[in-house]
């Protein structure tokens, strides 16, 4: 997936790069180098322009263009250095996003090999050449490459053991030239001043084989060059490590190293790192001593742990090999497994291929046949009937898939619908059922009687209130009073009650009524298609509350009398429907107090 806000340049460099001839790709990628110069360092520019230059795939143009040889390559050893220099500008502060894998694992390890690989071929080329200028042209475009490893070195920290393992810098650390073995030195002092650690994780034979190296320079050299880069890398392995220390002191590798290094001359440039070497070489004797006791504990230590670690192997050796004939024997089932279902698909599907095959030449057939058949004036029309036919088809199946692909995206909010409307319907028919208890039991039921011995009791349970709570003294007369008082208020509640419930059901009559009267004016047939009992039902006001009541009570009826099968379905508050030639309404034989008869 391609960026989205591509730099310009990176776009037309990208697509330059494909349109361009092979020998001329190193020098359009050279241009990738002004690019990030004119960018400011650290910027979030410069980190989108990195991320665009990888998404492009111009790292690996690169990397490519570095795996070929050198004489094929126009402009030679400096379009190569130049690259370098672009391949770890651009690799150091990359964010890579979803393919960080493969670029830490793949990409990073590659480019630090062809380096190394781009330095041996120097080496090669600065011994051959003949001349001095060439000479120093070579040693200037190795240093270049020097410094693009340790520049991409220091950026990805992880690439150090892959450095110090790999054949090709043994190759280089191993050289007899004074120029290129201090370059790699001081390139290796500088790359284990950013993380000594990885030192220790390369193998034991590495290790000794680069010791091997340093010390031979640092003996066998007359350069005083050598020699000082030799002594400041070889002291910076022995501070930094505390076991490479050891080996040097006790190893039978070097045992005569100290006495080797005593008989030398030091140079003044590097006399005082070459003391601190022999100090940290010649111990003091009880140093010694312990150190040795220390290297035979350890021994020790790890011959009884082997000696119990193979045993114990020993022990699980027949479940071990049971275990492994399992699952060698499960493996080697799943994978016949696997290759009968495949070679099943494939035959299926060379079947399918084949009736597909079969069925388009018989529609074919078919056609032509029906061409023959058809006049050569229509064939123009059958043609575009056919083709409006498979339109249909195409558009029908097509049609099918998206209102398909819709219900399925539109299935869970329809469920979560029903599901709303559900609790919404059982939370209205609560709130119902409490609105109905709350109406049935507000009413005021009045007081229970009370017997005589219920008044005795109560009136013994007030006098030892009385007793116990004295309150202030009241006269007869104003308790009366009060008493009086306190009649009349209930009285005149009671009595404004009444009344305010008679004017509520008078008011409801009165909606009722006028309700009836507008559903009857609505309902009623024009005056010409009205008949002499129809008009006889507004005469009088009582006719149409009759009307309506007997009605409600007929579909009542009629709704109760309904067998179960027919209530399926319904819901609390729906209205029942009653054909109205099942309602027989008599409006003459009722009547209802306080309103005249008919």
């Amino acid at each position: 997936m391609k960026p989205t806000g591509t730099d310009p340049r990176i776009l037309s460099l990208a697509s330059e790069v494909v349109k361009s001839p092979e020998q001329n790709v190193p020098v359009v990628l050279l241009k990738l180098k002004e690019i990030i110069n004119n960018t400011p360092l650290g910027s979030s520019e410069l980190k989108k322009i990195k991320q665009d230059i990888y998404c492009y795939d111009l790292i690996r143009y690169c990397l490519l263009v570095l795996s070929q040889d050198y004489s094929r390559i126009q402009g030679g050893w400096a379009t190569i250095s130049q690259l370098t220099q672009i391949l770890s500008h651009c690799c150091v502060g990359l964010e890579p996003g979803e393919d960080a894998e493969e670029f830490y694992n793949e990409l990073l390890p590659s480019a630090a090999e062809n380096f190394l690989i781009l330095g041996r071929q120097l080496q090669t080329c600065f011994i051959n050449a003949a001349k001095g200028e060439e000479k120093d042209e070579l040693l200037h475009f190795f240093q270049i490459v020097t410094d693009s490893l340790f520049w991409l070195v220091g950026g990805h920290v992880q690439l150090i053991q892959n450095v110090l393992q790999s054949d090709h810098f043994l190759h280089l650390l191993q050289t007899d030239n004074v120029q290129i073995g201090s370059t790699v030195m001081t390139m290796v002092q500088n790359i284990l001043h950013i993380n000594s650690g990885d030192l220790l994780r390369i193998e034991a034979k590495t290790l000794h084989s680069i010791l091997d190296e340093v010390i031979f320079k640092l003996l066998s050299t007359l350069s005083p060059v050598m020699r000082n880069t030799a002594t400041k890398l070889l002291l910076l392995m022995a501070q930094s490590h505390q076991e490479i220390l050891i080996l040097l002191r006790l190893s039978a590798c070097y045992k005569g190293l100290r006495s080797l290094l005593n008989k030398q001359e030091p140079g003044t440039e590097f006399c005082q790192e070459f003391r601190q070497l022999i100090c940290l070489l010649s111990p003091k004797v009880h140093q010694e001593v312990e150190e040795q006791k220390l290297h035979q504990a350890a021994c020790l230590i790890q011959a009884y742990w082997k000696g119990f670690q193979t045993r114990k192997r020993l022990k699980k050796l027949p479940s071990a090999v049971i275990i492994l004939q399992r699952n060698f024997r499960s493996k080697r089932a799943k994978i016949l497994l696997e290759l009968n279902r495949q070679k099943e698909e494939e035959d299926r599907r060379l079947q399918l291929q084949l009736q597909r095959q079969r069925a388009m030449r018989l529609s074919r057939e078919l056609r032509l046949s029906m061409l023959e058949i058809v006049h050569p004036g229509q064939v123009e029309k059958h043609n575009r009937e056919i083709e409006e036919k498979s339109a249909l088809i195409i558009q029908k199946h097509w049609r099918g898939y998206r209102e398909r692909k819709i219900f399925l995206q539109q299935k869970p909010s329809l469920v979560e619908y029903k599901a709303a409307v559900i609790l919404q319907r059982a939370t209205l028919k609560f709130l119902a059922k409490c609105r109905k208890k709350k109406k049935l039991y507000t009413p005021w039921q009045g007081f229970r009687e009370l017997t005589d011995a219920r008044r005795i009791e109560l009136k013994q349970q007030v006098d030892d209130y009385v007793r116990r709570h004295p309150g202030s003294q009241m006269s007869d007369v104003t308790s009366r009073e009060l008493h009086s008082q306190a009649q009349e208020r209930l009285q005149h509640y009671f009595m404004g009650r009444a009344l305010e419930d008679r004017a509520q059901l008078h008011r409801e009559a009165l909606k009722a009524q006028i309700s009836t009267n507008i559903e009857q004016l609505i309902k009623a047939p024009n005056l010409k298609e009205a008949e002499w009992k129809e008009p006889e039902l507004f005469l009088s006001r009582s006719r149409p509350v009759v009307a309506k009541a007997k009605q409600d009570h007929l579909t009542t009826l009629k709704h109760i009398q309904a067998p179960w099968w027919k209530k399926l379905g319904e819901e609390a508050g729906d209205e029942i429907d009653v054909p109205k030639d099942e309602l027989s309404v008599e409006l003459g034989t009722l009547f209802i107090g306080g309103t005249k008869p008919p």
